[in-house]
């Protein structure tokens, strides 16, 4: 079975700031996504799931193309 290319797609995010003091929906969206320290970074598929998580956390998160 040959990959697709869409699904090969990786980011690599990273907790930037911490989520004390912010909004409860932007905290658990950034648990939602497995980041639960500064510093810590997860790799998740690109798709518009992800990229609507991103959006929403744009401001705590730092964002790479792996």
């Amino acid at each position: 079975m040959a990959a697709n290319k869409e699904t090969d797609k990786k980011l690599k995010i990273t907790l930037i700031r911490s989520t004390i003091g912010q909004v409860p929906k932007n905290r658990a969206t950034a648990t939602a996504m497995g980041l639960r320290k500064i510093n810590q970074s997860v790799v998740l598929p690109d798709n518009a799931a992800t990229r609507g998580q991103i959006q929403r956390v744009r401001h705590m998160v730092k964002v790479e193309e792996v």
